[in-house]
């Protein structure tokens, strides 16, 4: 059986970006971004196949429309493949990272 809630997303991931995107089962993350280049640290919370992302904390400073949530439905095509689709974010280079194809790393 696959694991679902945090579990499902817990690991390391990266992207064709190069983006790097550590998440925990705790529902804490941190990413290394590339494109554009970012260090974040946040929470998430997983109902079903939704996630909802909220940063914490940034290495600069976070780009007002990146305050607030975003809201994916993420399904796991495989052991090592993770994906998102958008269903409700306004934070541009937060829907450009999480909406590529994720491989575990």
């Amino acid at each position: 059986m696959a694991p679902t809630g945090p579990a499902a997303l817990a690991g390391t991931w990266t992207n064709s970006l190069g983006t790097v995107w550590t998440i925990n089962a705790d529902g804490t993350f941190h990413v290394m971004a590339t494109t554009p280049k970012a260090e974040i640290w946040g929470k998430y919370t997983v109902t079903a196949d939704m996630i909802t992302i909220q940063e914490t904390r940034r290495a600069t400073a976070t780009p007002k429309q990146c305050k607030g949530a975003g809201l994916y439905k993420f399904s796991r095509p495989n052991a090592n493949t993770l994906a998102f689709v958008l269903v409700s974010d306004i934070c541009k280079p937060r829907i450009q990272n999480v909406t590529q194809p994720w491989t575990k790393k």
